[in-house]
């Protein structure tokens, strides 16, 4: 259980600092003399150092085992919480984003290429899990420590210090990342990662067509996800007048019910096998969207029962297509996809929502369902296309051994 203990704790780390910026920049911002509005300044830094970084992972996978680069990340990580502690000005800030954009991307494109060769179902999706934890225990981290009168700056550092306690863990046992997993490779695992599947572990023409479909799959789930997570709160108050204590709630309850999908979604998946649990998923988006669409007198209730539904049905789609990336693109292509499937959904986690928001600001906030249910039958769509590209067929993935049958040493 060693490997997934410590990915699970990776991606806590990672997920740490995501929730902070957005708690903290009010106190940051009236400390530079900047407008609350200068923080659209630092997202474009971040989210193209995070791309970068993602697609740069394959190659550096390569050369090292993802130990080091874990243990890299999770320094420079510590150093850019550091840096946003001292930061003098705006653009010492902006260079520490930048910083801190490199280290996530590796870590995310990293964490993913290995738990996708290593781990089955189950592991995967727990590990996605642990993101939503780790973006809990982050702004709750920071508020205890401003409520307790600790300014912002050593709220960071806070954050610096559990980040650098991590990275000293994954240094120590960098030997154990390089050696065969304690979990071995599923067999479904290995026959995705083993067989090229209709010639596209061949010609690189119908792989580059491939990559580029499940990038654009990745890229609008993830915008999905966020742009109804972080629209949902004006969506209830503003679209469908319900209290704003309640809409807090409700936005909670769409978080909760993706950490709760990816907890029982994974074993599920295992089981039954992971194209059987992705189409449910992607139906299941555009079912949820559509309960947000619906006008009319229950328009309310339907719009709460969407937004859990989507959250649901949302939650193993990620992981699922990450674990089965070997099984498009071939094992040798594996890591380099799945960087670029992380940067695409790192991009599409920027460009949608903002878009999402301009259409709210010009049609109302009722726009949101419609907006997200054109996004659900789109993502649909390529992935109908991705599967039959691919022909991949499924099958169930066996339960893994019991720790007193493992074959490792």
């Amino acid at each position: 259980m060693f490997p997934v203990v410590l990915v699970c704790l990776a991606y806590v780390s990672m997920a740490l600092p995501d929730g902070v910026l957005g708690i903290l920049w009010p106190s940051m911002s009236a400390d530079f003399h900047q407008p609350l509005g200068a923080l659209g300044l630092l997202l474009p830094f971040g989210v193209a150092a995070a791309v970068l970084s993602s697609t740069m992972t394959g190659r550096i996978l390569a050369r090292i085992h993802i130990g080091q680069l874990l243990s890299a990340s999770t320094v420079l990580s510590v150093v850019a919480l550091l840096g946003y502690g001292l930061a003098p000005s705006l653009w010492a800030v902006v260079a520490a984003t930048v910083v801190l954009g490199l280290a996530s991307g590796a870590v995310d494109s990293g964490l993913n290429a290995y738990a996708a060769s290593r781990f089955g179902a189950r592991h995967i999706t727990w590990m996605h899990a642990c993101y939503g934890l780790g973006a809990a225990v982050g702004p709750a981290t920071v508020g205890v420590a401003l409520s307790s009168g600790m300014r912002w700056r050593w709220a960071y550092a806070v954050i610096a210090a559990v980040q650098m306690t991590l990275a000293c863990a994954f240094l120590r046992n960098g030997r154990r990342w390089a050696a065969r997993p304690d979990v071995p490779v599923t067999a479904a695992v290995r026959r995705h990662a083993s067989a090229p599947v209709s010639g596209l572990g061949g010609p690189a023409g119908p792989r580059r067509y491939v990559l580029a479909l499940s990038a654009a799959v990745f890229a609008i789930h993830i915008g999905i996800e966020s742009g109804t997570g972080l629209w949902a709160y004006v969506f209830l108050t503003t679209g469908r007048g319900l209290p704003p204590e309640t809409a807090g709630l409700a936005v909670s309850g769409f978080w909760a019910s993706m950490f709760i999908g990816r907890v029982i979604l994974g074993p599920i998946a295992e089981r039954v096998g992971a194209a059987r649990v992705l189409s449910c998923a992607v139906g299941g988006i555009g079912g949820g969207a559509a309960m947000m669409a619906l006008p009319g007198p229950a328009a309310l209730a339907l719009a709460l029962a969407g937004m859990l539904v989507l959250g649901l049905a949302a939650a193993p789609i990620f992981p699922l297509l990450t674990l089965t990336t070997a099984g498009r693109v071939g094992h040798d292509h594996a890591d380099k996809t799945i960087g670029f499937q992380v940067a695409a959904s790192k991009i599409g986690a920027a460009v949608l929502p903002a878009g999402m928001g301009l259409l709210i600001q010009h049609l109302g906030a009722t726009a949101l369902g419609p907006a997200v249910l054109t996004l659900a039958l789109v993502m649909a769509t390529g992935y109908g296309l991705l599967v039959r590209l691919t022909a991949s067929a499924e099958t169930p993935i066996p339960p893994e051994p019991r720790p007193g049958r493992s074959t490792e040493s």
